[in-house]
């Protein structure tokens, strides 16, 4: 890995360490006008990755969950968006919730985990604001060359996110968006 991490947002590492280790990226902070696109239109914004993805692809998206963590005051998973249509991936994410800043009714639709992280705030309302905090070069790990189905490691772009729920930082992201073909 080739860090440093950024001083303030999401810890990239400490998020990665949720999860069994191993099979961790490798990674380059760079600034938001360093990445290329397509790249810069689906990662620089304060959109929804959900609605983002989805309207680059024209087909909407699920998740498959890799692994989740349930502890007393959050639930993290590591997470795949895959396209309805083909299945073919087209993100991977680690999303950490910190419970006392959503509704019970929007907890459990998030760790219930059939429906997108970012459509299931949509879907109840909830007031959100999202902060991208960094932005990566990214050299896919064996693991992510495999979902993203690629023979070698092409070069990719991802970032790390707040996700404010009534302004308050609800929600820690990465999001990593599968190399352009």
């Amino acid at each position: 890995m080739n860090l440093p991490a950024p001083s303030q947002g999401p810890d990239y590492q400490a998020l990665y360490g949720l999860f069994a280790p191993g099979d961790v990226p490798e990674v380059r902070f760079v600034s938001g006008a360093e990445v290329p696109e397509p790249y810069h239109s689906l990662l620089v914004h304060e959109h929804h990755m959900t609605v983002t993805v989805e309207g680059h692809h024209g087909d909407l998206v699920y998740t498959q969950i890799l692994d989740r963590h349930l502890a007393p005051d959050f639930y993290a998973r590591k997470i795949l968006l895959c396209l309805e249509k083909s299945h073919r991936v087209v993100q991977f994410g680690i999303v950490r919730v910190f419970y006392k800043h959503l509704t019970d009714p929007v907890r459990e639709a998030i760790v219930a985990g059939q429906t997108p992280f970012g459509r299931v705030l949509i879907q109840h309302n909830v007031l959100r604001r999202i902060e991208p905090t960094a932005y990566m070069h990214v050299i896919p790990s064996p693991a992510m060359m495999k979902w993203f189905n690629l023979d070698r490691p092409l070069p990719t772009y991802g970032r790390l996110a707040y996700i404010h729920c009534d302004e308050q930082p609800a929600v820690e992201l990465i999001e990593i968006v599968a190399p352009a073909s």
